[in-house]
């Protein structure tokens, strides 16, 4: 259970792109509707034993749910990480035609570390920078480098996200960057699942250089439970287990995997999903799991066409 994170990305806002939603959330998707049901699924996380909480400030009131809860529940050993880079625009909307905007510049970083400092405080161990790509023009600004940099020096470990077929290279490349001689980034939280695992062996390198690895995404937006292949349910019916147990497990079979990020959007799927830690694959299982790779190309392309919902 300590190689388990819960995100909030499916929790902190009214619509998202994750398959198996409805059903899962309120009926009514109102701001204290959907804060309920976050404490709901935050308090049987941390009874099963998870102790650290992703967010972001572009996932709705994400930091403002979990911030409520941590005040009123008091634990102190909850690991906190957040992302900065995208703004939540969707105003609580399901049908906004927005739902969040991309900025990688040291104005919004100062803006949103501002905003995530209000609301978390010193909770915060690891703040990253959100979907970082290798054609970022985080790369080419000196005065936010040198700001993530000092963040770093303070005592808060700094890290990136990534998004796209081109994850190794951005990886690779993030994890270049220094300033004074001492490296920028010393984690990333990257896609990586069943039908998407091409940036398995730049993170597994990430690994063994000592850099932290969370690993989200992990059911691929849902698609490996509500769209499950059929390997994936053959594995599930094995072990008389669920595809989203089957499809975190591989997951956790990679000992370079630091923490596997879940999303959950009730306490039932939290309790499918985290029976993923009692589940131990075989060699010919994973095999067999390994032919589900896609194309990056395609995969990215198929996501993006992924209805906000």
């Amino acid at each position: 259970m300590n190689r388990v994170a819960l995100g909030l990305a499916a929790l902190g806002r009214p619509a998202y792109i994750n398959l198996g939603r409805d059903g899962a959330l309120p009926p009514t998707r109102d701001v204290e509707s959907m804060r309920a049901a976050t404490f709901e699924v935050l308090d049987d996380a941390y009874a099963a034993g998870v102790r650290h909480v992703d967010v972001a400030r572009s996932y709705g009131r994400s930091e403002e749910f979990l911030a409520g809860w941590l005040a009123q529940r008091g634990h102190a050993d909850v690991e906190v990480s957040s992302k900065w880079g995208y703004a939540y625009v969707g105003e609580w909307r399901l049908d906004a035609d927005v739902h969040e905007v991309k900025e990688h510049s040291a104005a919004r970083f100062a803006a949103q570390w501002a905003e995530t400092l209000a609301l978390l405080g010193e909770r915060v161990g690891l703040y990253q920078v959100h979907s970082l790509t290798v054609d970022s023009p985080l790369f080419t600004d000196e005065p936010l480098v040198e700001a993530l940099a000092e963040l770093a020096a303070n005592g808060v470990a700094v890290g990136f996200s990534t998004s796209g077929p081109a994850q190794a290279d951005a990886i690779e490349r993030a994890f270049a960057l220094e300033v004074a001689g001492q490296p920028v980034f010393s984690a990333v939280q990257s896609t990586w699942n069943l039908l998407e695992p091409s940036a398995g062996r730049a993170l597994e390198a990430a690994h063994a250089a000592g850099k932290r690895v969370l690993v989200k995404e992990t059911l691929a937006n849902g698609r490996l439970v509500v769209e499950a292949p059929a390997a994936v349910l053959d594995v599930a019916a094995a072990h008389g287990t669920g595809p989203d147990a089957v499809a975190v497990a591989a997951v956790l079979a990679r000992d370079w995997v630091d923490r596997a990020v879940i999303g959950p959007a009730s306490p039932a799927q939290l309790a499918a999903n985290l029976r993923a830690t009692t589940l131990s694959l075989n060699a010919d299982e994973l095999g067999a799991l390994a032919d589900l790779a896609e194309n990056p190309q395609e995969y990215w392309r198929h996501r993006s066409s992924l209805k906000w919902d």
